[in-house]
């Protein structure tokens, strides 16, 4: 099915309290990931590629050193890092600014932004300024928007200008409180064409990739099949050449996740182990030894 693809970048052819001791991979050899690794190492080398959001220079250093080739910085840092009920409170500098941080953290890691909420959909041209902003200010190598063909206009425009944008097709939570609530798209055959008209649409506007959230597997496939760049799904089945889940959902630090993002880890309960521990240990004093001392006879000064 890849073989008869074009080869063009943004598309496809073919518990202690002792210390713990952590080996560092090397990554200093490691070759940048950008869009045409993508392309080349993972979709026409039939390999699954993985993605996870992330938000903070600390984890994305993490993350890069195990190995995750690309992280989305996600409008989702409005319910993981500033405790708001949905995605459309993510504040357009504040995810700039976790982008820049991100990129700063992982900088041979394909970075992707979220443009939040009505940063692009009032105007074509503010859009485009936003995106440009996510690209120079916050150093994203590309910018994801909930789309559908009727912003094919918009996407041609980014394309023109210089912006690789990634096209989110299928469930939209942007446009959660328009439909009331989160739902998954594509189980009517109506719905599910719709979305291989949205996903053309933005290949043919110049789209570098896509995004299916929430959709059924025969759906994802069908765009696989009939699309020329990478897809990435979310929830949205395994013909996707990319996965992408919540970070927080993988490690287990929510308090609900998504049927199709399954913890790994259980770091919620060792977080709040290791917090109780450290409660204890301040109400006894139990501090261990203290590292700073006066230096010889200053003491009897003071």
């Amino acid at each position: 099915m890849t073989g008869s693809k074009q080869n063009t970048v943004g598309s496809v052819t073919e518990k202690t309290s002792a210390p713990v001791e952590v080996t560092v991979p090397d990554t200093s050899s490691s070759k940048p990931v950008t869009l045409r690794t993508i392309c080349r190492d993972y979709v026409l080398a039939a390999r699954k590629f993985s993605c996870l959001t992330c938000y903070d220079a600390t984890t994305a250093r993490w993350l890069e050193r195990a190995g995750v080739p690309m992280l989305l910085v996600g409008d989702t840092a409005a319910e993981m890092i500033l405790g708001f009920p949905g995605t459309i409170h993510a504040p357009l500098d504040f995810l700039i600014q976790l982008t820049a941080a991100v990129k700063r953290g992982a900088p041979k890691t394909l970075v992707m932004a979220d443009m939040p909420f009505m940063s692009y959909q009032a105007d074509d041209t503010e859009g485009i300024h936003n995106a440009g902003r996510f690209m120079t200010e916050g150093m994203a190598d590309c910018v994801k928007l909930e789309v559908d063909h009727t912003f094919t206009g918009l996407v041609m425009r980014m394309a023109r200008a210089g912006v690789p944008v990634v096209g989110h097709i299928g469930c939209r939570p942007q446009q959660a409180k328009l439909r009331g609530g989160y739902r998954s798209v594509g189980r009517t055959a109506e719905e599910g064409k719709q979305m291989i008209t949205d996903a053309l649409a933005m290949e043919q506007a110049g789209a570098v990739m896509l995004l299916i959230e929430a959709a059924p597997c025969e759906v994802t496939e069908r765009i696989v099949e009939k699309t020329n760049i990478p897809v990435i799904g979310c929830g949205a089945g395994s013909a996707c050449h990319g996965q992408v889940v919540v970070l927080q959902d993988l490690l287990g630090l929510t308090d609900w996740q998504p049927k199709f993002a399954h913890p790994l880890a259980d770091l919620g309960s060792q977080i709040k182990q290791a917090a109780q521990e450290w409660v204890e240990k301040v109400k006894t004093s139990d501090l261990g030894d203290h590292p700073y001392k006066m230096m010889d006879h200053e003491a009897e000064k003071l």
